[in-house]
């Protein structure tokens, strides 16, 4: 769950921190007081995309942290993935900071991350249902992912989704392969080209090495031979003059003399022996280059010659040896498979119609399974939308076969009637505000124990609601936090009074500069922030009478 969350020059807020605990931590304040502005700012945490204008008017950057402990095995699988640990208290403190000039920075536990890993991790870690949740009921290729979720179907989703891909993938290649005849012959007549020029240069990894050193000899050959002749006189020694060999030999047949009566003289001379062996094979080594060196090799003109057939094939294949062998490689397969054209389309046609069938199949068994649980969502979701005020809601579930996608081969659309005698229609087409929120809600809660998410946050969840109903949408949220942290920014005192943790964000203008600042309520706070939401501007005795009474009847 989030322990804490620090923000620093988001909009309106200079500097503010949360405390935030288990249960149900409720938000209130007035309208336009900065209550979103919390929100965006846990958007933020999670990788979401943010905007420069976020950034408090008269700063460069903004900055905010959030910590969280208590982790789901799925969140610390998760971090653990991309090389997270939480630290030794068992926090893992996330940092997001966004700058004028557009480069922010994000941080994990104080390593370096993207945002792109953050809204990962962040998944796992809160789940936002704001009102464009709501949206999500009007848009009718989402409500698949309900039945699928509901159902535990990921894994069989998942298998028909690689089937889906390869499927896709082969049956590309078909209609890829499928040009005209006159475009086969050209694109024959172009690869044979290309094949028979590379196979002709006979090139092979290395050799351009090569070329350059053997040309770097030709063209320093004097001064190669010179200093060769001069390192062999040094060694072997002239008739005016014994070599290095001869001296050392000398030197240790001397101390050979006198071992008899100086034992210590023999090591030596020993010594002296092994690096005459030593020089001896550095001649041998000399000599035998000095032999290279005076044999016929390839002119200097074949060498360039060479190098310059490098040059101009790596123009047109690649910058490397590599790289035009690559080239190579890939166009003998590409023009054996456009002579074997006819052969290669048949065997590629009888592929796509396997992997189409194996994809079909699985696409049916997901199907299957659909309308199985399908019957099961309607009837949790309407009991909960029952206990919600809406007890002659009616739900149904529209399957439909269509044509192959990601998602299989349903089209599935959830049926909502609200009132009795109606007949079951799109969503978009019947449900209000209100009803949008609280079918939202009954959602969530039925989804509830398939959600890996440590905390869940309802910005706004009472829209268009009132009376019983509001009640009803607070003790189901009071419910939800028994087994995780919920966050609920609301407007009712219904929900607020049932609050675990109460904060008051507030506006407050000084010194021309608008202030934010985000307060947790004691219990003289609570009531009387109730009696502001229940009375508005005025708050009299009776309001703060009837608060009261909320407060002891939560």
């Amino acid at each position: 769950m989030i322990k804490n969350l620090y923000i620093e020059n988001i909009a309106v807020i200079e500097k503010t921190s949360i405390d935030f605990t288990e249960g149900l931590n409720i938000l209130t304040g007035e309208t336009g007081a900065g209550k979103s502005i919390v929100i965006d700012s846990i958007n933020a945490i999670l990788g979401n995309r943010t905007s420069r204008d976020l950034i408090r008017n008269g700063c460069d950057n903004a900055f905010v942290s959030a910590e969280f402990d208590e982790l789901s095995e799925k969140s610390l699988e998760m971090l653990n993935e991309y090389g997270f640990r939480t630290e030794d208290d068992g926090l893992v403190i996330i940092q997001r900071e966004i700058s004028s000039s557009g480069k922010g920075k994000c941080r994990i536990n104080g390593r370096p991350t993207t945002t792109g890993v953050l809204k990962k991790i962040g998944t796992y870690l809160i789940n936002i249902h704001g009102q464009h949740e709501s949206y999500e009921l009007m848009s009718p290729e989402l409500h698949i992912t309900y039945i699928d979720k509901l159902g535990n179907l990921n894994e069989l989703l998942s298998a028909y989704q690689t089937a889906y891909r390869e499927y896709k993938k082969i049956y590309a290649e078909l209609n890829k392969a499928s040009f005209d005849e006159q475009e086969r012959i050209r694109k024959i007549d172009l690869l044979t080209y290309q094949v028979n020029e590379l196979e002709e240069a006979d090139l092979y990894e290395g050799e351009y090495e090569e070329l350059i050193e053997q040309r770097n000899i030709i063209e320093n050959k004097e001064r190669i031979a010179q200093s060769l002749n001069e390192a062999k006189e040094f060694l072997n020694g002239s008739e005016e003059s014994d070599g290095a060999l001869q001296i050392l030999q000398m030197a240790s047949d001397s101390l050979s003399e006198i071992a008899d009566v100086l034992p210590d003289a023999d090591s030596v001379s020993q010594r002296i022996q092994n690096a005459v062996y030593e020089i001896e094979d550095c001649r041998e080594e000399i000599l035998s280059m000095c032999d290279a060196a005076d044999s016929d090799s390839e002119s200097l003109e074949e060498i360039e010659d060479r190098i310059d057939l490098i040059h101009t094939l790596g123009r047109k294949y690649g910058q490397s040896i590599g790289e035009m062998l690559t080239f190579l490689e890939n166009a003998r397969k590409e023009l054996d498979y456009l002579e074997r054209y006819e052969e290669n389309q048949e065997e590629l046609a009888e592929r796509c119609r396997l992997e189409k069938e194996n994809a079909m199949k699985l696409a049916k068994e997901l199907s299957q399974k659909r309308r199985e649980v399908a019957g099961h969502f309607t009837r949790a979701v309407k009991e909960e939308m029952t206990f919600l005020d809406m007890p002659h809601v009616e739900l149904v579930i529209k399957q439909e076969q269509c044509e192959l996608n990601s998602f299989g081969c349903d089209d599935i659309e959830i049926l909502i009637s609200t009132n009795p005698g109606e007949i079951p229609k799109p969503v978009a087409k019947i449900a209000s505000g209100g009803e949008l929120s609280r079918m939202m809600l009954a959602i969530k809660n039925v989804l509830a124990d398939k959600d890996d998410t440590d905390t869940l946050i309802f910005d706004e969840v009472d829209t268009g609601i009132s009376g019983s109903a509001a009640q009803k949408v607070g003790l189901k949220l009071k419910e939800v936090s028994k087994s995780r942290q919920v966050i609920c920014v609301t407007h009712l005192a219904q929900i607020a009074c049932l609050a675990d943790s109460h904060f008051k964000i507030q506006k407050n203008v000084s010194d021309g500069k608008t202030y934010t600042n985000v307060t947790p309520l004691d219990y003289d706070g609570r009531k009387n922030e109730l009696a502001r939401i229940i009375g508005g501007l005025e708050i009299t005795e009776a309001t703060l009478n009837y608060a009261e009474e909320m407060l002891s009847g939560s």
